[in-house]
This record gives structure tokens, sequence and C-alpha cells, in this order.
């Protein structure tokens, strides 16, 4: 009986590793060999699902890539923000991937080569946006994103995920990839810095009539005091069109992997004569560019305020709090030209003169409280410099 016990507990242990080795060659099949049930692919993006067409309209014409590949196994350009991610069957796999038409961008098919075998890949399709329907859309808005694909002529099927299209002014400030690194994206601030814009002109003009200066000459005008005092003019010109200041900053956007700040652009702040810290620093900025004068956008934890260069060599820096603007009403006291020695009180030039002084001061105090957060590339903090360097990778965005 023994002998009997025993081979068959050996043709059991038999069976067990007949079974074992087909369970191990089947899991090597699954793994290396493509069939039709394993081939797929699915929609996928950096942004948790969000599409900015603030930061899309800004590198359009760049080579800017701020916006960085979470995978490092990718082929196509990550600026079309929307990809799939597929797995390749075999060495130079031919992918084919069809992007449907909605009302953002156009319809579009793309074709890659995927080098690897049995390798990961994103895959970052042409995206032909419609870059005036990205610029025209103001508030968050739902699109169905439409995907068909196929591998060395095997269909992959077809794949719909719904994205949401940010307003304009959602200028996007940092994201999370992979659920733990933050990348800071608050250069695209720059994109809202506009000194192109044709209503510049007629600001300009108008600072002209205050008769301050009589030219804007940039660093031309050679002393510090005579490029403060084409600032100044500046300041003076938007207290006389009786810019308030507006709190409003929030977005509708809900997320632990994009943050994103409100920011309006330079026509509507112009028109609406209405800013928050940012309106009125990108606003400050883009006159400061039209002039010739480099800007400098200083972000701290809540609040950002304007910096401008005195001198061409970029030694000495002046900051302005552009929340101030509003302080004063000018229509309250009387213009210069209508004074006689027999009134009292101030004018309306004093006046504005009185705070822009008080904002310098209050701005450079903010500064020097957090010039070392400010230079640190921390979170939260920024200095950016808009710059010709950061206008060859980051373009106004226009309205």
């Amino acid at each position: 009986m023994n002998k009997i016990q025993e081979a068959r507990n050996g043709a059991k242990k038999w069976w067990l590793l007949i079974v074992l080795m087909f369970v191990i060659a089947g899991g090597i099949f699954f793994w290396f060999v493509p069939s039709p049930f394993r081939l797929g692919f699915e929609i996928t993006d950096d942004l948790g699902g969000n599409i900015f067409p603030s930061a899309i309209l800004s590198v359009a014409t760049t080579d800017a890539q701020v916006i960085q590949p979470s995978d490092t196994m990718y082929v196509g350009s990550p600026k079309s923000t929307i990809a799939v991610r597929v797995r390749s069957a075999k060495a130079l796999s031919r992918v084919r991937v069809e992007v449907a038409e909605s009302r953002f961008y156009a319809r579009s098919v793309s074709e890659f080569v995927l080098d690897r075998a049995h390798t990961n890949y994103v895959i970052y399709p042409d995206i032909v946006w419609n870059y005036e329907a990205l610029k025209n859309n103001l508030q968050a808005e739902p699109i169905s994103v439409l995907i068909t694909a196929e591998m060395n002529g095997k269909d992959l099927g077809q794949k719909v995920r719904t994205f949401s299209v940010r307003s304009i002014n959602e200028c996007l400030l940092g994201y999370v990839s992979n659920g733990k690194k933050y990348h800071d994206t608050g250069i695209f601030f720059a994109a809202y810095v506009n000194e192109d814009h044709p209503m510049i002109d007629q600001v300009l003009r108008e600072a002209l009539n205050t008769r301050i200066v009589n030219r804007f000459l940039g660093y031309q005008a050679g002393k510090a005091d005579a490029v403060d005092r084409q600032v100044y003019a500046l300041w003076n010109v938007l207290q006389k069109r009786q810019f308030r200041y507006s709190s409003v900053a929030n977005t509708s956007l809900s997320s632990n992997v994009v943050f994103s700040q409100r920011v309006r652009t330079f026509e509507d702040a112009l028109n609406s004569s209405q800013v928050n810290c940012v309106d009125g620093s990108v606003l400050f900025a883009s006159l400061l560019r039209a002039i010739n004068i480099v800007p400098v956008l200083v972000r701290t934890p809540g609040h950002m305020f304007v910096g401008y260069y005195t001198d061409s060599n970029q030694k000495d820096i002046n900051f302005l709090e552009t929340t101030m603007i509003g302080d004063v009403d000018l229509d309250d006291f009387f213009p210069d030209e209508q004074l006689d020695s027999t009134m009292v009180g101030k004018s309306q030039n004093q006046m504005s003169r009185i705070t822009f002084d008080k904002s310098k001061e209050y701005a450079r105090k903010k500064y020097e409280q957090n010039k070392s957060g400010v230079h640190s590339g921390k979170q939260n903090f920024m200095f950016l410099e808009i710059s010709k360097d950061v206008r060859r990778n980051i373009q106004p965005i226009g309205k």
C-alpha cells in the first residue's frame, strides 16, 4: 500500500509541475506575443483631462515645451497635450492614430513607428487646433475626444474620453505628475502680458496728453528719474481711467493635479477698468514692454506685483503695487489747470503722484520681505522678467 500511495503522490507532483509549467508558459505567451484581445489603447494626458487654451496659444509658434511628458517613452509632439498609450507588438511597429473633429480642432491622422518591441509608449498625435475657438472660449466647456487607432494594419478599436476645455482667462500655474512631482508653469503668466495689443497706442496717447512726459523713450531717456517719470505717466492715465480693484481670481477648476489662476486679458481689463493684483500686474507690464522698459512679474503666496528696471543694464529695479491705482478717485480733486492761488488742497496730479510713490514704497517692502523666496524657485514664488528670452518661448495670447 505504501508503494502505491507513493506512486500516487509522485504522479500528483508531476501533474502539478506540468500545470505550473503551462501557467508560466501561458503567462510568457500572453506577455510577449501580441494577440487580438490584448491589443488596445487608452486616451491619456498630463493635465488630468484639462485643456488650457492659454497654454496652447502661447507656445503655438515657439519651440518651448513647458508641459513635460510624465512618460519617458513617447513619440510625437507633447505640445499636442492629448495622447494615447499603447503597447508595441514588435520592433518597428507602425501605428496609425485618427482624431475625430471637434469644435476646437480639425480631424487629423498621424502615423508613427515604435522602435522597441513589447514596450509601452505614449503617442502624441497631431492636433490641428482651431486657435480662434480656443481664444474665444470664455468658460470651461466639456468636449468628447474620439480617437481610433490601428497597429500594423490591425484595428485597435475606438475610444472616447471627455476633456474640459478651460477658459482663455485661466492661467496654468502648475501641475503634478505621477502623483507626486510638482511642475511650476508660472511662465504662462507672460502670455497675458500683451505689448502688441492695438489698444495700447490709445493708452499711450492719453498718457502723452497728460504732459507728464513728451515722449516715451524707454531707457534712451538715460537717467533713472526719466524712466520713472515715464512709468508714472502710465500710472496717472490708468487712474484717470478710474481703474478699480476687483478680487475676482478663482476658477471653477477643482483638482489635485492642476492649479490655475483667473487672469483678465489686456482688452478685458482695459474695457472693464477692473483689476486684481495679477490683472493689474500683467496690464502694467504690457504697457511697460510697449515703451521698451523691461517689466518683472513678482509672485508671492496669494499675491503678485510688478517690477521694472530703471536702467538698460538691469542693475536697478523699482516695484509697483498696482492694486493701489484705485485707492483715490481723481475726480474728487481739481485738475491742475483749474487751480489758482486761492484754492486749498492737492491737485489731481499731486494725488496721483502721492499714490504712485506710496505704491513703490509698499511694493519695495513686500519684495524685501519675500526676497529669498521670490528667487528660490519654490512653489507659489516667482520672479519672472518679461525679457526677449521669455518672449522666444511664450508669446502673447491676444484676443
